[in-house]
């Protein structure tokens, strides 16, 4: 994004200089044009056979000075617009033109397995978003064998996605109440949306749907009186203002289109957690982190290169610093130790401490083989007793206990 906004002030700077040449090169040549136009009828006056008298020279002398110094404004300007644009192409090659491969795992696609789960991954990808035939096509020319049920849901997912945006509820509403229990485990409010969109599409068509509204909410909302009583009272308040215009009424902000978009937003969300998926495809997630990771790591790795230190990251699967990819891409706690400053791991786990800090295991290991062992080595305590870094606390190393997240 920074390296967008990089270029795209280089390419703002680029225009505003066309316009500004644009602007003072008419404006020069039509006053060169109008001068030379001024004198024109007084050189006609010469006869063709006699020579010009010193007032016409001088006319003539000044003329061309005038022409000189705009054709060498014009040309001056030229060469700076002309080294403005080099520029941009320099800003692209900096902020764009990178060595992607530095801050990859070469080896981490390699192998048959590997590939055989990146397209399988891809083709998940393609299903959810209804690109079938791309997804066949892919399947078929990598040798994967999909299977019928494995697509079904996502074919029917998007049929109904589909419909929704056109504003036909029926699909949806029949879908949802087919997995009416599912939905009410998982406290979904899906199918209560879908009715009350229902609603306000009959209530918008004026007083002659008012019967079948009232008939509609009889016959599907009691299941969600105690729910959601307060926005059927609502809806209940809309039917006083069908003679005069649901859309003028107080309650003209139940009619806001936004709603179709959350409602489709809504389904899927409550379609993919029924049916055992993410919301968002594990391959957009993978492309949206990378894409947000991706400037620090460059960065990252050119500072370590002018300071001669590309060395240390060797371990290309462990990021050598912290990136934060945002609230929506996280999945699971991380812990990272105070003291080291590192991220847990499965060989290196957060330790709880007898007074109720968290250190990493690392850092336990090295307060039993640092300061605090030669401190009770001068007092005569047991090495084996150590002290909290962060409280006067002590502790045997073996009192410490594993945490899991």
């Amino acid at each position: 994004m920074e390296a967008c906004v990089a270029v795209e002030k280089e390419i703002d700077k680029i225009l505003s200089k066309f316009a500004s040449i644009r602007e003072n090169g008419s404006k020069n040549i039509e006053e060169t044009i109008e001068f030379l136009s001024s004198i024109k009828p007084e050189l006609e006056q010469a006869q063709a056979d006699t020579e010009f008298n010193e007032r016409q020279l001088f006319i003539i002398h000044l003329a061309i000075a005038k022409v000189k110094e705009t054709v060498s404004r014009l040309a001056s300007e030229h060469r700076d617009l002309h080294s403005s644009v080099s520029k941009v192409g320099k800003t692209i090659d900096r902020n764009f033109t990178q060595d992607y491969a530095s801050t990859s795992f070469d080896r981490v696609f390699s192998g048959a397995d590997k590939e055989k789960l990146l397209n399988q991954v891809i083709c998940q990808h393609m299903y959810r978003h209804g690109f079938l035939e791309i997804g066949e096509e892919l399947a078929k020319e990598s040798g994967l064998e999909i299977h019928e049920n494995s697509k079904q849901p996502f074919i029917l997912l998007n049929e109904i996605l589909e419909k929704l945006r056109h504003r036909n509820l029926d699909a949806a509403l029949e879908w949802a109440q087919t997995h009416r229990e599912q939905l009410m485990e998982q406290n979904s409010s899906l199918e209560f949306k879908l009715h009350r969109l229902q609603f306000l599409q009959l209530v918008s068509e004026g007083p002659g749907k008012q019967g079948e509204a009232l008939a509609y909410v009889r016959r599907h909302f009691p299941p969600f009186v105690h729910q959601h009583e307060t926005d059927i009272q609502n809806l209940m308040g809309v039917l006083a203002f069908i003679p005069y215009g649901v859309h003028n009424s107080p309650y003209k902000k139940l009619f806001d289109p936004i709603l179709w978009t959350e409602i489709c937003e809504v389904f899927v969300k409550d379609a993919c957690a029924l049916l055992g998926f993410s919301v968002e495809s594990p391959l957009s997630v993978c492309v949206n982190v990378g894409s947000i990771s991706l400037p620090a790591l460059l960065n990252i790795k050119q500072v370590m290169a002018q300071r001669q230190v590309a060395g240390m990251w060797n371990a290309k699967d462990e990021l050598p610093i912290e990136i934060d990819a945002g609230r929506e891409y996280r999945y699971h706690s991380i812990f990272a130790c105070p003291i080291l400053r590192q991220q847990g791991s499965d060989s290196n786990p957060p330790m709880r401490l007898v007074c109720g800090h968290v250190i990493s295991r690392d850092a336990l290991n090295k307060l039993s083989s640092g300061n605090n062992v030669l401190r009770a080595i001068r007092t005569g305590q047991s090495v084996a007793r150590l002290k909290c870094p962060y409280c006067p606390r002590e502790f045997d190393s073996s009192e410490a206990r594993q945490l899991h997240f």
